[in-house]
């Protein structure tokens, strides 16, 4: 153990970080790549997300296993299948449900959504690979942007450090996409401050991964809003906000809303609320013994003996003697030997 910890130093750490960066957009470009030329236009967001699932997945746990000599890489990852990680799941998508619906709300009561249902069979058809497509978006994102490579910052520079150093960078590529504003990287960089300390205070990625897929599925299949300017991810429901910008995001969904950036900053202790007994399970500092064993026992009566001195040697035992038992008198008198009678006498010879 204490070989591992010295080959896993700060700078070690630090080029393994930079490793899974890069190999993070060379998975983004691969993945990308190879669903437009094997998938068709209505199946490659899903067969991409798919795509890349797997070769995070599978490159961070190489990396891992090879380079931080980690025995568990998928459970290092923060994917272990720990007692009650449904529970912790659902209590993320729940959080995320919830966010999405106190916006919603809030459009709905300052603003409104026109709302329109498509009932046919396809849309429903649909929206079991909708639901598909945000689950694995969800783990891409958290495998990415909380799993290895964050891993590796964090043992480099720190926890902080790095919470904040993938935040900035979850902003700069939402900043990217076609539509944002400058509210989007506050969101974004909100959003990603609430995943982070789902999974510091868990050690496991199901919370955030939980939470990062009730936001994104809430808005676009519950109420058909659009996630990051994309509004084609809903088959069942369609929805048109109307209010003001800073409530609605305008086209750009509420990703770029600055209502939602001030309920995911409210969301942040929320997340630390939930998952206290989570934190104190998963986050207790682990005691491991060390040192040269000590028998306590014999340290107590060697210092018992030094204080009170030398014992002297017990005394022989005196020689007692046992007397016979004499009988004890009885209250009656003995009987007298019976007197001969004359006759018998004279018949003596």
């Amino acid at each position: 153990m204490t070989e591992l910890r010295k080959q896993d130093s700060r700078v070690r750490a630090y080029l393994e970080f930079v490793i899974a960066l890069f190999y993070f957009i060379a998975a983004r470009v691969l993945a990308h790549r190879a669903a437009g030329a094997f998938a068709s236009a209505s199946w490659q967001p899903l067969v991409e997300q798919a795509m890349l699932a797997f070769l995070l997945l599978a490159g961070y746990a190489g990396m891992g296993f090879s380079l931080a000599r980690q025995p568990h890489p998928i459970r290092a990852q923060g994917l272990p299948f720990r007692p009650g990680w449904r529970r912790e799941l659902g209590l993320g998508v729940a959080t995320g449900w919830g966010i999405a619906a106190v916006c919603a709300i809030a459009m709905a009561i300052f603003g409104g959504i026109l709302i329109r249902f498509h009932s046919e069979p396809a849309a429903w058809g649909w929206l079991v690979a909708d639901i598909a497509f945000f689950l694995l978006l969800a783990l891409v994102e958290e495998v990415a942007f909380r799993g290895y490579g964050f891993q590796r910052l964090s043992r480099s520079l720190g926890s902080g450090v790095a919470v904040i150093g993938y935040a900035l960078l979850y902003a700069l590529l939402e900043r990217l996409q076609p539509g944002a504003n400058s509210a989007s990287i506050f969101v974004a960089i909100a959003f990603s401050l609430a995943l982070s300390a789902a999974y510091l205070r868990t050690r496991a990625l199901w919370v955030s991964w939980g939470l990062n897929f009730g936001w994104k599925a809430s808005r676009a299949l519950l109420f058909g809003l659009a996630i990051s300017g994309n509004g084609s991810h809903s088959s069942v429901v369609e929805g048109n906000p109307m209010g003001s910008f800073w409530l609605t995001g305008g086209g750009f969904g509420l990703d770029g809303s600055w209502f939602a950036f001030f309920v995911l900053l409210a969301a942040i202790p929320l997340v630390y609320r939930i998952t206290r007994d989570l934190n104190f399970h998963h986050n207790t500092p682990e005691i491991i013994p060390g040192g040269i064993p000590v028998d306590l026992d014999a340290a107590a009566r060697k210092q018992h003996d030094a204080a009170m001195g030398p014992a002297a040697a017990p005394a022989p035992p005196g020689l007692v003697q046992i007397a016979p038992i004499a009988a004890p008198a009885s209250p009656y008198p003995a009987p007298s030997a019976p007197e001969q009678s004359s006759d018998a006498a004279n018949n003596l010879p």
